[in-house]
């Protein structure tokens, strides 16, 4: 399958008006670039353990929807920037963990997983939740100059937060790294790839990930135009999976192989990533990039949805074990948002 990737890219070139054919040629290319992801980083994990593999998954997978995000930016399509992060953190925390819980129950009756991983990013991606609320704060206090108050607020908060994610990685990575051991649950037959050659794999894998994955945001966008969906729920729930794709397939794998601390480490890695250092540099960046800065105000909707995805998560990774009708709860969650975004008329804020 992986002949699509060159194919959606002499697609996209020869027929850039085909937004079905390139949504279809994409989803199809992204799927096989998955696999490879996911092979690597397992790879990778094995050797340096699945703390820092995860975060090394959480890391480049991210890095394909920040550089989406850069390019909605430059375009100033800022409704869409938003949805696409408020909606990054909740499919990682609710749909990616559900399904790594669901998958893994599945075949083992109950998993365990070290809980201070946990709940360090789960911690972490409260207080971003909590940062997001700021500025919608301040924009109810009805301020002379509102919108310059929210915009110096929001770029003090995005550098608050880089800060904050750097001594949670010197926390975890350095300082108190025997915190964050995992167990090893692989089996001893596996056959894992030299860590060069990963890497490599790796990197590669994410460049073409990111390039499938912006002719498939460039499509989505017109035929979500075309089937009535709002920018609220392409961002939100489309832009996230197709973003999230090679992520889940490594969480996947690994929690049906019981190593759920990977599976772990990646989907509350990732989530509390986007919102302590991808949000912020966005932040950032739209002073040189956009037409004009960005904020950290949300739409109501979106900040309740991360708060309640934000505290669901907290909860349910405080024990440091799981089964399959926890991972139903989570997904079953995450279903009543897509479901609750999906209704809302084309051209209105959830």
């Amino acid at each position: 399958m992986l002949v699509f990737v060159p194919i959606v890219l002499i697609a996209e070139e020869l027929a850039p008006s085909s937004h079905t054919l390139l949504f279809v040629l994409a989803v199809l290319a992204i799927v096989p670039l998955a696999a490879l992801l996911s092979h690597a980083t397992e790879s990778v994990a094995a050797k340096t353990g699945d703390a820092i593999g995860g975060l090394l998954n959480a890391t480049l997978g991210n890095l394909t929807e920040l550089i989406i995000a850069i390019a909605a930016l430059q375009a100033g399509e800022y409704m869409l920037v938003k949805a696409s992060i408020a909606g990054a953190i909740v499919t990682n925390s609710l749909f990616m963990l559900g399904a790594s819980f669901l998958l893994g129950g599945l075949r083992h009756h109950i998993q365990e997983y070290n809980r201070a991983g946990g709940r360090l990013s789960s911690a972490l991606l409260l207080m971003a939740t909590v940062a997001l609320l700021a500025p919608a704060a301040v924009a109810d206090l009805d301020l002379a100059q509102g919108d310059m108050v929210a915009q110096k607020l929001s770029a003090g908060l995005a550098v608050l937060l880089i800060v904050a994610y750097a001594l949670g990685l010197l926390f975890s990575l350095k300082t108190h790294k025997e915190l964050f051991a995992s167990e090893d649950h692989g089996k001893p037959g596996e056959e894992t790839w030299p860590t060069g050659l990963a890497v490599s794999t790796l990197l590669v894998v994410t460049v073409l990930v990111a390039l499938v994955s912006e002719i498939f945001v460039g499509s989505v966008q017109k035929a979500g135009e075309t089937l009535g969906m709002s920018p609220a729920f392409v961002g939100f729930i489309i832009v996230s999976l197709v973003g999230a794709a090679a992520e889940m397939a490594v969480a996947f794998s690994a929690a049906r192989k019981d190593r759920l601390d990977l599976s772990v480490s990646i989907a509350l890695g990732s989530a509390s990533q986007i919102a302590l250092f991808v949000a912020p540099v966005l932040v950032l960046l739209s002073y040189v990039v956009g037409p004009k800065p960005m904020d950290l105000q949300f739409w109501p909707g979106a900040v309740t949805m991360v708060m309640i995805a934000t505290v669901t998560s907290c909860f349910i990774t405080n024990s440091g074990r799981s089964a399959w009708f926890v991972g139903v709860l989570l997904v079953f969650i995450y279903a009543i948002f897509a479901m609750t975004l999906y209704v809302v008329p084309p051209g209105t804020q959830a």
